[in-house]
Protein backbone atom coordinates (compact mmCIF):
# COMPACT_ATOMS: atom_id res chain seq x y z
CA UNK A 1 0.00 0.00 0.00
CA UNK A 2 1.66 3.54 -1.05
CA UNK A 3 2.45 6.07 1.94
CA UNK A 4 -0.65 8.22 0.71
CA UNK A 5 -3.07 5.20 0.96
CA UNK A 6 -1.80 4.14 4.27
CA UNK A 7 -2.26 7.75 5.53
CA UNK A 8 -5.81 7.60 4.21
CA UNK A 9 -6.95 4.90 5.44
CA UNK A 10 -5.73 4.95 9.10
CA UNK A 11 -7.94 8.57 9.09
CA UNK A 12 -10.65 6.36 7.99
CA UNK A 13 -9.47 3.68 10.56
CA UNK A 14 -9.46 6.90 13.09
CA UNK A 15 -13.28 8.00 12.32
CA UNK A 16 -14.41 4.49 11.82
CA UNK A 17 -13.50 3.59 15.04
CA UNK A 18 -15.12 7.00 16.60
CA UNK A 19 -17.72 5.28 18.83
CA UNK A 20 -15.64 3.04 20.23
CA UNK A 21 -12.67 5.68 20.66
CA UNK A 22 -15.47 7.88 22.58
CA UNK A 23 -16.39 4.90 24.89
CA UNK A 24 -12.47 4.33 25.52
CA UNK A 25 -10.57 7.06 25.16
CA UNK A 26 -12.90 9.71 26.93
CA UNK A 27 -12.87 7.55 29.79
CA UNK A 28 -9.10 6.69 29.99
CA UNK A 29 -8.27 10.75 29.53
CA UNK A 30 -10.50 11.03 32.54
CA UNK A 31 -8.85 7.82 34.48
CA UNK A 32 -5.49 9.09 33.77
CA UNK A 33 -5.86 12.31 34.85
CA UNK A 34 -8.52 12.13 37.45
CA UNK A 35 -6.29 9.96 39.91
CA UNK A 36 -3.48 11.14 41.81
CA UNK A 37 -2.19 7.27 42.41
CA UNK A 38 -2.40 4.41 41.20
CA UNK A 39 -4.23 1.94 43.29
CA UNK A 40 -7.00 -0.70 43.08
CA UNK A 41 -9.40 1.90 42.19
CA UNK A 42 -7.25 2.80 39.21
CA UNK A 43 -7.09 -0.59 38.33
CA UNK A 44 -10.75 -1.27 38.23
CA UNK A 45 -11.57 1.84 36.06
CA UNK A 46 -9.27 1.13 33.34
CA UNK A 47 -11.07 -2.71 33.41
CA UNK A 48 -14.66 -1.31 32.95
CA UNK A 49 -13.91 0.90 30.54
CA UNK A 50 -11.94 -2.21 28.30
CA UNK A 51 -14.87 -4.09 28.88
CA UNK A 52 -17.46 -1.43 27.79
CA UNK A 53 -15.10 -1.33 23.91
CA UNK A 54 -16.28 -5.08 23.88
CA UNK A 55 -12.75 -6.47 24.83
CA UNK A 56 -14.19 -9.56 26.87
CA UNK A 57 -13.40 -10.46 30.69
CA UNK A 58 -10.67 -12.50 29.88
CA UNK A 59 -8.57 -10.44 27.74
CA UNK A 60 -9.46 -7.14 30.08
CA UNK A 61 -7.78 -9.02 32.71
CA UNK A 62 -4.25 -10.41 30.48
CA UNK A 63 -4.26 -6.58 29.72
CA UNK A 64 -4.44 -5.33 33.43
CA UNK A 65 -2.31 -8.38 34.54
CA UNK A 66 0.28 -7.25 32.14
CA UNK A 67 -0.38 -3.30 32.92
CA UNK A 68 0.24 -4.22 36.38
CA UNK A 69 3.56 -6.23 36.18
CA UNK A 70 4.79 -3.20 33.44
CA UNK A 71 4.30 -0.44 36.31
CA UNK A 72 5.99 -2.78 38.76
CA UNK A 73 8.99 -3.43 36.35
CA UNK A 74 9.38 0.57 35.41
CA UNK A 75 8.30 1.37 38.82
CA UNK A 76 5.88 4.02 38.05
CA UNK A 77 3.93 6.13 40.23
CA UNK A 78 2.04 8.40 37.91
CA UNK A 79 -1.30 7.56 36.47
CA UNK A 80 -0.70 9.71 33.46
CA UNK A 81 2.45 7.84 32.57
CA UNK A 82 0.47 4.42 32.07
CA UNK A 83 -1.57 5.69 29.03
CA UNK A 84 1.91 4.21 26.85
CA UNK A 85 2.18 1.22 28.76
CA UNK A 86 -1.58 0.05 28.60
CA UNK A 87 -1.20 1.09 24.30
CA UNK A 88 1.97 -1.40 24.39
CA UNK A 89 -0.06 -4.08 26.33
CA UNK A 90 -3.14 -4.12 24.12
CA UNK A 91 -0.52 -4.14 20.78
CA UNK A 92 1.68 -6.81 22.29
CA UNK A 93 -1.58 -9.23 22.82
CA UNK A 94 -2.44 -9.01 19.77
CA UNK A 95 0.82 -9.26 17.88
CA UNK A 96 0.52 -13.12 17.31
CA UNK A 97 3.99 -12.86 14.78
CA UNK A 98 4.08 -12.62 11.18
CA UNK A 99 0.60 -11.80 9.76
CA UNK A 100 0.99 -14.51 7.21
CA UNK A 101 -0.31 -13.47 3.28
CA UNK A 102 1.38 -16.53 1.96
CA UNK A 103 -1.67 -16.93 0.06
CA UNK A 104 -0.96 -13.58 -2.55
CA UNK A 105 2.24 -15.41 -3.31
CA UNK A 106 1.31 -19.47 -4.36
CA UNK A 107 -1.41 -20.96 -6.21
CA UNK A 108 -3.84 -20.65 -3.68
CA UNK A 109 -7.24 -21.73 -2.91
CA UNK A 110 -9.03 -19.53 -0.09
CA UNK A 111 -12.66 -20.32 1.57
CA UNK A 112 -14.41 -17.32 2.96
CA UNK A 113 -16.97 -18.51 5.53
CA UNK A 114 -19.46 -16.82 7.91
CA UNK A 115 -22.89 -16.86 8.54
CA UNK A 116 -25.32 -14.62 6.62
CA UNK A 117 -25.34 -10.93 6.69
CA UNK A 118 -21.31 -10.34 8.03
CA UNK A 119 -20.38 -9.23 4.68
CA UNK A 120 -18.84 -12.51 3.04
CA UNK A 121 -19.87 -11.44 -0.49
CA UNK A 122 -18.78 -8.15 -0.21
CA UNK A 123 -15.39 -9.14 1.20
CA UNK A 124 -14.99 -11.59 -1.73
CA UNK A 125 -15.58 -8.95 -4.36
CA UNK A 126 -13.28 -6.80 -2.45
CA UNK A 127 -10.24 -9.10 -2.21
CA UNK A 128 -11.08 -10.15 -5.62
CA UNK A 129 -10.59 -6.22 -6.57
CA UNK A 130 -7.34 -6.17 -4.78
CA UNK A 131 -5.84 -9.15 -5.95
CA UNK A 132 -6.62 -8.61 -9.67
CA UNK A 133 -5.43 -4.80 -9.42
CA UNK A 134 -2.15 -6.61 -7.76
CA UNK A 135 -1.67 -8.52 -10.72
CA UNK A 136 -2.99 -11.84 -10.35
CA UNK A 137 -5.70 -13.95 -12.00
CA UNK A 138 -8.72 -14.52 -9.65
CA UNK A 139 -11.14 -16.86 -9.77
CA UNK A 140 -14.45 -16.59 -7.87
CA UNK A 141 -16.87 -19.60 -6.99
CA UNK A 142 -20.07 -19.20 -5.66
CA UNK A 143 -20.73 -22.19 -3.93
CA UNK A 144 -23.14 -20.84 -1.89
CA UNK A 145 -25.92 -22.23 -3.58
CA UNK A 146 -28.56 -22.24 -1.03
CA UNK A 147 -28.67 -18.50 -0.86
CA UNK A 148 -30.63 -17.21 -4.07
CA UNK A 149 -28.89 -13.85 -4.50
CA UNK A 150 -25.28 -14.79 -3.18
CA UNK A 151 -24.39 -15.74 -6.90
CA UNK A 152 -25.94 -12.60 -8.46
CA UNK A 153 -24.36 -10.65 -5.87
CA UNK A 154 -21.23 -12.15 -6.81
CA UNK A 155 -21.04 -12.03 -10.22
CA UNK A 156 -22.01 -7.85 -9.61
CA UNK A 157 -18.65 -7.66 -7.68
CA UNK A 158 -17.20 -10.07 -10.69
CA UNK A 159 -17.80 -7.40 -13.30
CA UNK A 160 -16.90 -4.27 -11.51
CA UNK A 161 -13.87 -5.82 -10.81
CA UNK A 162 -13.26 -7.88 -13.94
CA UNK A 163 -13.33 -11.52 -11.72
CA UNK A 164 -14.81 -14.47 -13.58
CA UNK A 165 -17.35 -15.97 -11.67
CA UNK A 166 -17.84 -19.83 -12.00
CA UNK A 167 -21.70 -20.50 -10.94
CA UNK A 168 -24.12 -22.86 -11.01
CA UNK A 169 -27.83 -22.94 -10.50
CA UNK A 170 -29.76 -22.37 -7.44
CA UNK A 171 -29.71 -25.80 -4.69
CA UNK A 172 -26.55 -27.12 -6.78
CA UNK A 173 -24.27 -29.17 -5.12
CA UNK A 174 -21.39 -26.76 -3.65
CA UNK A 175 -19.01 -29.49 -4.62
CA UNK A 176 -19.61 -29.71 -8.48
CA UNK A 177 -19.28 -25.64 -8.20
CA UNK A 178 -15.64 -26.35 -6.93
CA UNK A 179 -14.71 -29.01 -8.90
CA UNK A 180 -15.75 -26.40 -12.07
CA UNK A 181 -14.00 -23.69 -10.53
CA UNK A 182 -11.18 -25.48 -10.49
CA UNK A 183 -11.59 -27.35 -13.49
CA UNK A 184 -11.23 -23.22 -15.05
CA UNK A 185 -8.56 -22.09 -12.80
CA UNK A 186 -6.15 -24.85 -13.86
CA UNK A 187 -7.44 -24.26 -17.85
CA UNK A 188 -6.53 -20.53 -17.20
CA UNK A 189 -3.88 -20.66 -14.86
CA UNK A 190 -5.43 -18.77 -12.31
CA UNK A 191 -3.54 -17.97 -8.89
CA UNK A 192 -6.41 -17.31 -6.82
CA UNK A 193 -9.53 -19.41 -6.49
CA UNK A 194 -11.72 -17.21 -3.87
CA UNK A 195 -14.70 -19.55 -2.55
CA UNK A 196 -17.98 -18.53 -1.31
CA UNK A 197 -19.19 -20.82 1.32
CA UNK A 198 -23.21 -21.50 2.51
CA UNK A 199 -23.69 -19.35 5.62
CA UNK A 200 -25.27 -21.89 7.67
CA UNK A 201 -24.19 -21.66 11.50
CA UNK A 202 -27.50 -23.93 12.82
CA UNK A 203 -26.74 -27.49 11.22
CA UNK A 204 -23.16 -27.56 12.04
CA UNK A 205 -22.87 -31.20 10.72
CA UNK A 206 -24.27 -30.42 7.70
CA UNK A 207 -21.64 -27.34 7.38
CA UNK A 208 -18.79 -29.53 8.55
CA UNK A 209 -19.46 -31.84 6.16
CA UNK A 210 -19.84 -30.00 2.92
CA UNK A 211 -16.61 -28.67 4.19
CA UNK A 212 -14.54 -31.72 4.14
CA UNK A 213 -16.12 -32.76 0.93
CA UNK A 214 -14.92 -29.64 -0.98
CA UNK A 215 -11.97 -30.02 0.87
CA UNK A 216 -11.21 -33.86 -0.92
CA UNK A 217 -12.34 -31.94 -3.98
CA UNK A 218 -9.79 -29.62 -3.45
CA UNK A 219 -6.74 -32.19 -2.69
CA UNK A 220 -7.44 -34.61 -5.14
CA UNK A 221 -8.04 -31.92 -7.84
CA UNK A 222 -5.19 -28.83 -6.93
CA UNK A 223 -3.36 -30.48 -5.10
CA UNK A 224 -0.49 -28.94 -3.60
CA UNK A 225 -3.04 -25.49 -3.74
CA UNK A 226 -1.83 -23.00 -0.35
CA UNK A 227 -5.24 -23.15 1.55
CA UNK A 228 -6.49 -19.85 3.27
CA UNK A 229 -9.61 -20.20 5.66
CA UNK A 230 -11.01 -16.44 6.17
CA UNK A 231 -13.99 -16.43 8.60
CA UNK A 232 -15.87 -13.05 7.94
CA UNK A 233 -17.49 -11.41 11.32
CA UNK A 234 -19.74 -8.63 11.64
CA UNK A 235 -17.42 -6.00 14.51
CA UNK A 236 -21.10 -4.63 14.92
CA UNK A 237 -22.01 -7.56 16.94
CA UNK A 238 -19.66 -7.74 19.70
CA UNK A 239 -19.31 -10.60 21.28
CA UNK A 240 -21.34 -12.66 19.13
CA UNK A 241 -18.99 -12.56 16.82
CA UNK A 242 -16.41 -14.31 18.92
CA UNK A 243 -19.02 -17.30 19.84
CA UNK A 244 -19.79 -17.23 16.18
CA UNK A 245 -15.73 -17.89 15.73
CA UNK A 246 -15.54 -20.20 18.36
CA UNK A 247 -18.53 -22.23 16.46
CA UNK A 248 -16.77 -22.17 13.21
CA UNK A 249 -13.61 -23.32 14.42
CA UNK A 250 -15.49 -26.86 14.82
CA UNK A 251 -16.03 -26.81 11.31
CA UNK A 252 -13.23 -25.42 9.72
CA UNK A 253 -9.57 -24.54 10.05
CA UNK A 254 -9.89 -21.09 10.58
CA UNK A 255 -6.58 -19.24 9.35
CA UNK A 256 -7.61 -15.62 9.47
CA UNK A 257 -10.49 -13.20 10.75
CA UNK A 258 -11.79 -10.22 8.18
CA UNK A 259 -13.78 -8.13 10.60
CA UNK A 260 -16.30 -5.97 8.65
CA UNK A 261 -18.33 -2.97 9.69
CA UNK A 262 -15.75 -1.60 12.17
CA UNK A 263 -17.34 2.16 11.31
CA UNK A 264 -20.99 1.34 12.67
CA UNK A 265 -19.81 0.41 16.28
CA UNK A 266 -18.97 1.30 19.61
CA UNK A 267 -17.67 -2.06 19.89
CA UNK A 268 -14.13 -1.99 18.21
CA UNK A 269 -12.37 -3.46 21.36
CA UNK A 270 -13.57 -6.21 19.54
CA UNK A 271 -10.69 -7.26 17.54
CA UNK A 272 -8.60 -7.35 20.53
CA UNK A 273 -10.60 -10.25 22.72
CA UNK A 274 -11.09 -12.16 19.02
CA UNK A 275 -7.67 -12.21 18.12
CA UNK A 276 -6.33 -12.62 22.14
CA UNK A 277 -8.88 -15.55 23.00
CA UNK A 278 -8.94 -17.33 19.73
CA UNK A 279 -4.85 -17.28 19.10
CA UNK A 280 -6.42 -16.62 15.10
CA UNK A 281 -4.68 -13.46 13.62
CA UNK A 282 -7.12 -10.61 12.59
CA UNK A 283 -5.86 -10.64 8.61
CA UNK A 284 -8.18 -7.85 7.25
CA UNK A 285 -10.66 -5.09 8.53
CA UNK A 286 -13.50 -3.25 6.80
CA UNK A 287 -14.54 0.17 7.23
CA UNK A 288 -16.68 1.35 4.28
CA UNK A 289 -18.00 0.22 1.45
CA UNK A 290 -15.39 0.77 -1.37
CA UNK A 291 -12.63 -1.94 -2.53
CA UNK A 292 -9.99 0.49 -0.48
CA UNK A 293 -11.92 0.34 2.95
CA UNK A 294 -10.98 -3.39 3.41
CA UNK A 295 -7.69 -3.21 4.71
CA UNK A 296 -4.72 -5.69 6.00
CA UNK A 297 -4.50 -5.14 9.12
CA UNK A 298 -1.82 -3.62 11.39
CA UNK A 299 -2.38 -4.37 15.23
CA UNK A 300 -0.13 -1.12 16.12
CA UNK A 301 -2.32 1.46 14.00
CA UNK A 302 -5.57 0.13 15.07
CA UNK A 303 -4.12 0.44 19.02
CA UNK A 304 -3.09 3.91 18.21
CA UNK A 305 -6.47 4.62 16.04
CA UNK A 306 -8.63 3.26 19.43
CA UNK A 307 -6.74 5.30 21.89
CA UNK A 308 -6.38 8.21 20.18
CA UNK A 309 -7.87 11.50 22.18
CA UNK A 310 -6.73 13.72 19.86
CA UNK A 311 -9.40 13.02 16.99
Amino acid sequence: MGEENKKGFFSKLLSGLSKTRKNIAEGFGNVFSGFSKIDDDFYEEIEEILIMGDMGVSTTERIIDDLKNKVKENHIKEPAMCRELLEESITEIMDLGENAYDFENKKSVVFVIGVNGVGKTTTIGKLAAQQKNAGRKVLIAAADTFRAAAADQLKIWGQRAGVDVISQNEGSDPGAVVFDALAAAKARNADIVLVDTAGRLQNKKNLMDELKKIDKIIDREFPGAYRENLIVLDGTTGQNALSQAREFMQAADVTGIVLTKLDGTAKGGIAVAIQSELGIPVKYIGIGEQVDDLQKFDSGEYVKALLATDA
